[in-house]
């Protein structure tokens, strides 16, 4: 009986090891991994290119001391290059990483007011706003109502409003004034070059 779950446990440790593990994915097939029979050879420095059975591919790839590489397995037959796996595999991870610098990154900084901010600090202030927005982020400013100072939530409108006109030049309005809570708030963003 203990021999037989010995054997049941082995066995199910071998069909386990068989499978593709999660970490190990690769994103195409090489040399011996092309299941098809033909495939399409394509690449810049081949003499023969067009649709080959898999033995001549892969003898091909091999006298050139590179590999075949299934490009496009959905395609009738199979798209395959002959090209260095790793330095494919490179120059991909190379290319993503370029897109991702270049993606738009944007920060949002926040200012805040108080309902009865006097001129000296709203100009302060608006300097801040002024820099943050030449560098390129958004400013999010919003008027804090604390206690009963809610009762001049009118005059809190009206300081982000004259915000969003002084910086009219350089920013446009992505939000209007808008209370939530005890917080009112205005999002504005850099302007287009034109």
């Amino acid at each position: 009986m203990e021999d037989k779950a010995i054997a049941e446990n082995f066995q199910q440790q071998r069909t386990r090891s068989n499978q593709p593990q999660k970490g190990n994915d690769k994103q195409h097939r090489i040399n011996e991994e092309i299941r098809a029979r033909e495939v399409r050879v394509v690449g810049e420095d081949l003499e023969k290119q067009g649709i080959m059975s898999l033995q001549e591919a892969l003898q091909l790839a091999d006298e050139m001391g590179l590999d075949l590489v299934e490009i496009s397995p959905q395609a009738n037959p199979p798209v395959c290059k002959i090209i260095d796996y790793q330095k494919f595999l490179y120059q991909q991870k190379k290319k993503q990483k370029e897109m991702k610098a270049k993606a738009a990154k944007i920060v949002v900084k926040e200012i805040r007011f108080g309902p009865n901010t006097d001129d000296h600090d709203y100009n302060f202030k608006l300097k801040h706003a002024q820099n943050f927005i030449n560098e390129g982020a958004k400013v999010r400013a919003f008027v804090l109502f604390k206690g009963r100072s809610i009762l001049y939530k009118e005059q809190g409108e009206i300081l982000l409003l004259r915000l969003a006109n002084d910086l009219e030049d350089i920013a446009k309005v992505e939000q209007l004034p808008k209370l939530e809570g005890k917080k009112m708030s205005i999002l504005l963003a850099p302007k287009g070059k034109k």
